[in-house]
């Protein structure tokens, strides 16, 4: 492999890399605002110049020295752009001379020449490039005296995307995004010199299913999103680690949660997964719902309607109810959205401990959001994980004639609604014995159910998600619930950041709220056996153990690799360097 020489540091690269993308898998820093790992390379910012040279040789063809045995170098007479410059073999490369550095301020005073002091109200200050470079690269003063241009500053470009015009420092990522990415073509540079900006074409808007990631690698506050706009800063909201529930892709995704209330989904990078990426619906529809509308605590209903219980009362009902059945007549559903360890639990509680063989998943279909990209007709986030353990599925229009046909009279239901309006269905479900329903919403179910018990979601619980492509991946909980309380002050004090009881993460309500393996493993107990489950890593070992497929995993083999594929955990794909778009984010 060639090697090179980057400030004073000898660095092997493989073939055909730039300057740029060498310094980023060694661990060097070059600043840089339009390059990005996915997009092609424009090289308009000027902002990643290096020097760039290599060893001087003698008319013999020998590499000439100094008196103190140092190569002597022959630079290039200009500074050359690190993202467009690829290496070579004994190449030197310079980041911190003279030179560069001047060039580096250079670029930012000319950025910053025209760029409006929005920081107070801008969503990206706290992870902005600019911000981040302007300490680091500028000499915090300017020699301009003359006023700003000024442009449009609230353009929206789609139902998702606004645009200001005076904050962007024409990059491009936004417009290579939408046409090699995207694959909408509807953006470009118009005007020349300090009075070009980037507008749609004439007739067009960017609504690509796609378009919100246009905010995630603008390396400014140009690009905002209008379901997030002005909700909060970024220093007042913790960001944790989780998997979109959306569909089966599993994008692997950062939840920004404030006062105990999710405000925005972003994509975090796994470039096995999802890349850099997500899609739209993902963003704006996958967190209204865990923060609205929300059953809490359990209820049992009687002739004066539901009655608050705790949950090892609501756990008994459902014991006495199922008691009074043959196993045969006991019908158990589980949701698509549950994690392998519910799942897993559910399985052993209708197993082993119900004896029953009528546990079923609800398929979730929707061949009109499909794409090619990421997004996939099946909405079931993890039905490929559910299958590994055995679940069988049906179809929706298939419930009432399976209560019917199976002569069921007892109906248990975790995080799912199975009704969504079908009269069909609703008929089968009222003329059953008993009903008794784990959920996260309030829903046509809750009206008729005879035991409720409000559920965690994937917000609010630690798991296991199987995609797609049968890969592993762990999520934690982000909100704080009165179950999870004492786990995630655990978490947070092991992090020493946002540890305290006044600090913002934990303010807000604290929903009654319970896993599904929890809820599994109280009417198991309800009903005489002890699955002895401690937490979630306690079922997820479980499930290594007797589940042909998961071998060799855990949740820190999980959390390390981004995910571990079934059947080859022993085996982890490289993911090679990973990209962060903006300066850092607390966890």
């Amino acid at each position: 492999m060639p090697v090179i020489t980057i400030d004073g540091v000898k660095i092997e690269a493989q073939p055909g890399k730039t300057i740029i993308e060498a310094c980023l898998e060694n661990g060097i820093t070059i600043p840089h605002f339009c390059w990005h790992p996915s997009l092609s390379v424009a090289g308009n910012c000027r902002m990643c110049l290096v020097n760039v040279g290599s060893q001087k040789k003698s008319p013999e063809g020998t590499l000439e020295v100094d008196g103190e045995g140092n190569p002597v170098i022959m630079w290039m007479p200009k500074l050359q752009i690190a993202c467009a410059t690829p290496i070579s073999d004994g190449m030197f490369v310079s980041t911190k001379d003279d030179k560069t550095l001047t060039a580096q301020n250079s670029v930012m005073e000319f950025i910053l020449i025209n760029h409006p002091l929005d920081c107070p109200i801008c969503d990206e200050a706290g992870q902005c490039k600019l911000q981040e470079y302007a300490y680091k690269f500028s000499k915090g003063e300017s020699r301009f005296d003359d006023i700003k241009n000024h442009k449009d500053k609230r353009v929206a470009w789609g139902p998702q995307v606004m645009f200001d015009g005076e904050r962007c420092i024409s990059c491009s990522r936004c417009i290579r995004f939408a046409t090699e990415i995207a694959n909408q073509p509807v953006l470009s540079f118009v005007q020349r010199g300090d009075h070009v900006t980037i507008e749609t074409f004439e007739g067009t808007q960017f609504d690509s299913p796609y378009s919100m990631n246009v905010i995630d690698i603008c390396p400014v506050g140009a690009l905002t999103s209008i379901d997030f706009r002005f909700k909060a800063r970024v220093w007042d909201m913790s960001f944790n680690d989780s998997v979109c529930p959306g569909c089966s892709r599993g994008c692997n995704i950062k939840v920004g949660v404030r006062d105990n209330e999710i405000l925005r989904l972003e994509p975090r990078a796994n470039p096995i997964v999802n890349k850099y990426w997500m899609c739209d619906a993902g963003r704006t529809t996958q967190y209204k719902w865990v923060n609205a509308n929300r059953v809490s605590g359990s209820y049992i209903r009687s002739d004066k309607g539901l009655v608050l219980a705790d949950a090892d009362t609501a756990y008994t009902a459902i014991a006495k109810a199922i008691k009074q059945y043959k196993s045969d007549e006991v019908m158990i559903v589980v949701g698509g959205m549950l994690s392998n360890e519910d799942v897993y639990t559910v399985k052993k509680l209708a197993s082993e401990v119900i004896h029953t063989n009528r546990l079923v998943v609800v398929e979730r279909t929707d061949t009109g959001f499909a794409d090619s990209f990421l997004r996939t007709a099946d909405r079931n986030a993890n039905s490929h994980g559910i299958a590994s353990l055995g679940i069988t599925s049906i179809k929706p229009n298939e419930i009432a004639d399976y209560i019917s046909k199976n002569h069921i009279k007892a109906l248990l239901v975790l995080g799912d609604e199975i009704i969504r309006g079908d009269e069909a269905i609703l008929s089968a479900v009222k003329s059953l014995s008993f009903f008794a329903l784990a959920t996260f919403n309030e829903c046509q179910s809750t009206e008729i159910a005879n035991v409720i018990i409000g559920s965690a979601t994937y917000a609010e619980s630690e798991g296991t998600y199987t995609n797609i492509t049968d890969r592993v991946q762990h999520f934690t909980p982000a909100i704080v619930t009165k179950e999870n309380m004492r786990i995630m002050g655990m978490k947070m004090s092991r992090l020493d950041k946002f540890g305290a009881q006044n600090d913002r993460w934990t303010q807000g309500d604290k929903r009654d709220c319970k896993q599904h393996w929890r809820i599994a493993q109280g009417i198991a107990e309800a009903l005489g056996t002890n699955f002895g489950y401690k937490n979630s890593e306690s079922v997820f070992d479980d499930i290594v153990k007797h589940v042909t497929g998961y071998n060799h995993m855990s949740y820190d083999a999980l959390d390390s690799h981004l995910g571990l594929t079934l059947n080859h955990a022993q085996h982890p794909e490289s993911l090679g360097v990973i990209y962060e778009s903006h300066t850092l984010k607390p966890n």
